[in-house]
């Protein structure tokens, strides 16, 4: 008998990835509270420098933006405030992030999203092969080619990886 996978319902980012004809695998996983993304990558068995976090954070004026970031690097916010022109950038409060993006924190995903905002990527994620992302949901990772992420998405390349934080 075949082993039977995990079935996974929609999210609003599996539908959008299927609207604008993007291939895409699921890969669920056992959520485990805080165990970012160093836990989906040792679950699903890929480098944790694939799997890319989204992470939802605003400026001066609380203006919400996306930042795509490797999931074994930390985002240095002065870097990314120099490079989007903006005078600071902070990581929005979890209730704040669920608002703009229509996601739970630890289920964020870029596409879907509830409200348009700008979407950063650290450009070394644009030279993987393939990356995986959070589908929509806590637990669920899908995987793509990070072309995707400019061409589809819209995504602008920055540089915003604390150099404290390379591994």
């Amino acid at each position: 008998m075949a082993k039977k996978t995990a079935h996974v319902s929609e999210t609003p980012a599996t539908q959008w990835l299927r609207a604008h004809r993007i291939a895409f695998t699921e890969h669920p996983y056992d959520y485990v509270d805080h165990g970012g993304t160093a836990e989906s990558a040792r679950q699903l068995g890929v480098d944790e420098h694939a799997v890319v976090k989204t992470l939802v954070m605003q400026d001066q004026d609380a203006r919400p933006l996306i930042i795509l970031m490797h999931g074994d690097r930390q985002v240095s916010t002065k870097n990314l405030a120099r490079q989007i022109g903006a005078k600071k950038v902070e990581p929005c409060k979890p209730e704040v992030a669920q608002r703009h993006s229509g996601y739970l924190v630890g289920g964020t995903s870029p596409f879907g999203l509830r409200k348009a905002m700008p979407v950063y990527v650290e450009s070394s994620i644009l030279a993987l092969e393939r990356l995986w992302i959070n589908g929509g949901r806590r637990g669920f990772l899908v995987s793509l080619v990070p072309s995707v992420l400019t061409e589809v998405l819209g995504a602008q390349p920055v540089q915003a990886a604390d150099p404290a934080s390379a591994g």
